[in-house]
């Protein structure tokens, strides 16, 4: 009788495991991006946790300073159900980011870490800035005054040839 309760409590306890309901703290993180430990050479304009537990839509905090320790992050948290987004300021310096987080969930413990990333700033090549020069006024190659006497010649042409179809087309309809 002993044997089968312990086994039962057993089953019990082994049960409660699988299904996955567990004590405060079972939240953790699933992905970062930028991926923690990795070197970016274009500057991210965000950082995104995700997480393996649904979060809370407030009092979550995400913080990223510059190797100096300044703070770089803009302060603009995005939350999803499952992730949790802040918008970064342009980044300049080169060196390791650190990226400090405190994420609730609903029934768990806060998950509170950091983790670090590297940016290696492009080197900035100067181009060689051709000096502008200036140019001179272009001439027309022919006369204005003679394209115009020739397009006023021929605007009279078409008038006259407007009048003479006129007379011809009322000779025609007076004679039917």
């Amino acid at each position: 009788m002993k044997i089968t309760r312990a086994r039962e409590f057993l089953a019990a306890i082994a049960l409660l495991g699988f299904l996955g309901i567990s004590t405060a703290g079972a939240n953790s993180l699933i992905n970062t991006s930028p991926i923690s430990g990795s070197t970016v050479t274009t500057a991210p304009m965000s950082v995104t946790l995700t997480t393996q537990v649904a979060l809370l839509p407030d009092a979550n905090e995400i913080v990223v300073t510059d190797p100096a320790g300044v703070r770089v992050d803009d302060g603009t948290l995005t939350m999803t159900d499952l992730s949790a987004t802040i918008g970064l300021k342009p980044l300049v310096d080169s060196g390791i980011y650190r990226v400090s987080y405190t994420l609730y969930s609903e029934g768990d413990a806060p998950l509170e870490g950091s983790f670090t990333f590297n940016f290696s700033a492009p080197t900035v090549i100067s181009p060689n800035e051709a000096s502008p020069t200036p140019t001179e006024s272009q001439t027309p190659a022919s006369s204005s005054w003679g394209t115009s006497v020739f397009i006023i010649f021929l605007l009279i042409m078409a008038f006259f040839v407007f009048i003479a179809l006129a007379l011809y087309a009322r000779k025609l309809f007076r004679e039917r």
